[in-house]
């Protein structure tokens, strides 16, 4: 494989991510939020598991394994941390994105998911010790400058917790944790059974987020026209944007996959106009851009 497949992928992975907040906010027209997230990840557990037993197994793990060594078995410590990387990244995350997702437009959540690029990058500083240089440091102000007008639609001095502000605050809790999802997750890259590893958390996570819509007495009425876009987004947006992930972080690197990944949000902007038929303000807009420059400051050159 050349370095070629290795856009490719994480160009796919940026398309089918950004396509999915748009097929989510179709779903929540007719299915409770929590729902919703149970629905997707178990869908995309049994995708991937699907997968995992099936002949494409081997051709896969070909495509997303490193060339690193790589582990069979997983030590007490890496269930420990494989637990918090589902409760982050596959129960508290995909709850708090739906039912934010609820409250706020698909274009704020598209642009706002950008900060989960910033989140990570804190965690990463904070809790791993790693550097940051002040190009790096300039591009975390622009991203939270970005967010901060995005969330509050700029009205500082007036500003009350509106439905779509409360929605906006939820979107950004939700990316704090994937933020803390891809920093545990990547002492889980070396192990050699990648996409069993991803199908548990899929699975596992979906299971618990169906624990609590079970314990809350949620309603489980999904209507027939409601499950393709519900399976679109399990199997394309979640399952196969993975995977397309792990191929480019494979064959070009964490920097041009994470800065080619961070798309995901203009794809995001860009379905929602067209299918959805969302207004863009001007606030927006400009926003959006701010967050868009915060991240190409953050991985330039890096």
């Amino acid at each position: 494989m050349t370095h070629h497949w290795g856009y490719v992928g994480a160009i796919a992975s940026a398309l089918l991510f950004g396509l999915g907040t748009t097929l989510n906010k179709l779903a929540l027209t007719e299915v409770n939020p929590t729902v919703v997230a149970v629905l997707i990840y178990i869908f995309a557990g049994l995708v991937l598991a699907a997968i995992r037993f099936s002949p494409l197994r081997r051709k896969v793990t070909k495509l997303i394994r490193t060339p690193t060594k790589s582990e069979k078995k997983f030590c007490r410590s890496e269930i420990a941390v494989l637990s918090l990387v589902v409760l982050c990244g596959s129960v508290l995350a995909p709850f708090l994105f739906l039912n934010g997702l609820n409250q706020t437009t698909a274009i704020n959540a598209s642009f706002l998911s950008n900060t989960e690029v910033l989140f990570t990058v804190l965690f990463a500083l904070v809790f791993l010790k790693e550097y940051c240089n002040k190009k790096e440091w300039s591009g975390i102000i622009i991203l939270i400058f970005g967010a901060v007008l995005l969330a509050t639609n700029a009205q500082f001095s007036n500003l009350s917790l509106t439905e779509a502000v409360f929605g906006n605050l939820l979107i950004l809790a939700a990316c704090l944790f994937w933020g803390i999802d891809n920093n545990l997750s990547k002492f889980l890259c070396i192990k050699e059974d990648l996409i069993l590893v991803i199908g548990l958390k899929c699975i596992i996570g979906g299971s618990s987020l169906l624990g609590v819509a079970y314990t809350f007495g949620l309603s489980f009425n999904v209507p027939l026209s409601a499950f393709p876009y519900l399976v679109s987004v399990g199997a394309f947006s979640i399952g196969f944007s993975i995977l397309f992930f792990m191929v480019g972080l494979k064959e070009i690197g964490s920097i041009r996959t994470g800065s080619i990944y961070s798309t995901s949000a203009l794809f995001g902007v860009t379905f929602a106009l067209i299918i959805l038929k969302e207004p863009v303000t001007i606030i927006q807009a400009l926003a959006g851009l701010i967050m868009v420059l915060g991240v190409y400051v953050l991985y330039k050159n890096n």
